[in-house]
């Protein structure tokens, strides 16, 4: 008689059982610290919450001062001390909501349409969903590749209605979000997007190093995830520089003097330190340097990418010094027993901190949404000898945002630097632009320009007319 082997059906609700019955509770306190709301959080326990949790906040742009993490054991428990830009309690009723229902469904699919429109107030655009196509670049830096890139995409018809561009370390990452500029939507044909795949790898290969071990990476992506198909183009970001190895050979500072830099605690050191030692059962992770935005996002986006839960954490800051203390564990239960595990870490670390860092001058852009803005106004940029180290655009009906960060072509800032940073401003015209000195949470405003104003003295001279035509031949060339 043949042995018949019974295995269980194990339904995919009864798996959800625990988190159903134990919903995440998400209150919002602005009574018990007289400076900041707390946003307290407390559920069963789930690979990957707690990074879900602080994307919420910094999608929002709140600013997280301080925040206390416990989830040992089958339950979490975390606190979080946030204010808006301006150093305010949030006291907004859609703005309450929204934070405790995105922190909740964050578990269960995603935030909804629905949800982000009773939101009475705009929100940074974190994610793209399928209504347009979005395409991964990745390979050596260099100064003008975002210029060369979008010239291509705008030559060939192809509408970049968001991007988000990251250097580091050599290394660039970009995620573009497209639309056909013939027809509208998003670019559906397999011949299409071979044309625009194809025209990309040429860009990236056309300075391309003989014999350099980096990749060259262009791949269209289909966004997937959540209800409505959204995808977190700044995780993927880290996920895709740490693809490239932009980790390899990045050193944080080694000049504690006992358990501190007093460097750092005065103010003049700029470098990012990693400590990290075994402590009862846990690996314990120490990182002290600059504070700024979305810091806490980056380095639980780091853990999360290498594979590592936190079971307790307390993060804040010190005037303009913050300092994260981790305890974590692999995975698979594992602490980091050998001093190249740790060494890695510690390299992993330093580069997510990096890749946002706050460097060069900072160049906000508002203007008519339109074909090749993206096109143009990296070339303004690129014609003034500036190089963009990270840059990001977005695009809202008629209406097009952008910020874009530039040095000059050694990656400093000079005074040659502040000066062409004033021709780029003077040369976009038909559009508001903003120059910012951006230096860890302080922005001081360089200049500005009118739409009115700048409408008038925006004429390009016959050199640079005749530059941006050989500039769009040569591109030309180069992908036959």
């Amino acid at each position: 008689m043949m042995e018949i082997a019974y295995q269980p059906r194990i339904d995919s609700e009864i798996e959800s059982l625990v988190e159903r019955i134990n919903p995440p509770r998400v209150c919002i306190d602005n009574d018990t610290d007289p400076e900041c709301t707390l946003v307290k959080v407390d559920s069963a326990n789930k690979y990957g919450i707690l990074l879900d949790m602080v994307q919420v906040l910094a999608d929002l742009d709140l600013v997280i001062s301080k925040s206390y993490i416990s989830s040992d054991g089958e339950w979490f428990m975390d606190v979080f001390h946030v204010t808006d830009q301006l150093g305010n309690k949030l006291t907004d009723r859609s703005l309450i909501l929204y934070i405790q229902q995105a922190i909740c469904s964050s578990r269960t699919g995603g935030i909804t349409k629905e949800m982000q429109s009773n939101l009475k107030r705009e929100v940074q655009q974190r994610h793209v969903s399928t209504e347009h196509t979005a395409f991964e670049i990745t390979g050596i830096d260099r100064p003008g590749l975002l210029s060369e890139i979008s010239a291509v995409l705008s030559d060939i018809g192809c509408h970049v209605t968001a991007a988000v561009a990251w250097t580091h370390h050599e290394r660039a990452a970009m995620v573009i979000y497209l639309e056909d500029g013939f027809h509208g939507g998003p670019i559906i044909d397999p011949i299409r997007k071979a044309q625009v795949k194809d025209h990309l790898d040429t860009v990236m290969e056309a300075h391309h190093r003989v014999g350099d071990e980096s990749r060259v990476v262009v791949s269209v992506v289909e966004a997937k995830g959540g209800p409505v198909g959204w995808a977190h183009t700044e995780r993927r970001l880290h996920e895709l520089m740490f693809a490239e190895g932009d980790f390899e050979n990045c050193f944080g500072c080694d000049c504690f003097i006992g358990d501190r830099c007093d460097a750092l605690w005065r103010g003049r050191c700029e470098r990012i330190h990693v400590a990290i030692e075994a402590c009862n059962g846990y690996s314990m992770v120490n990182v002290k340097c600059r504070d700024r935005p979305k810091l806490l996002f980056d380095t639980v986006c780091a853990l999360k990418e290498l594979q590592f839960v936190v079971f307790h954490a307390v993060a804040g800051a010190k005037g303009s010094t913050a300092e994260q203390e981790y305890f974590i564990r692999k995975k698979n239960g594992c602490t980091l027993e050998t001093e190249g595990q740790r060494e890695r870490l510690r390299h992993c670390l330093v580069a997510a901190i990096a890749r946002r860092a706050s460097s060069g001058l900072k160049l906000e852009v508002r203007t008519e949404n339109k074909m090749g803005l993206l096109s143009d106004v990296t070339r303004v940029v690129r014609e003034n000898g500036l190089s963009i180290t990270r840059a990001e655009m977005s695009t809202q009906g008629d209406l097009a945002v952008g910020s874009f960060y530039v040095t000059d072509v050694n990656g400093g800032e000079t005074d040659a630097t502040a000066s062409a940073v004033e021709a780029v401003v003077r040369e976009l015209g038909g559009a508001v632009v903003t120059a910012v000195k951006a230096f860890g949470m302080v922005s001081t405003r360089l200049g500005s320009s009118s739409v009115d104003v700048e409408r008038d003295r925006a004429k390009l001279s016959i050199g640079r007319l005749v530059w941006s035509k050989l500039e769009r031949l040569s591109t030309s060339i180069r992908s036959l």
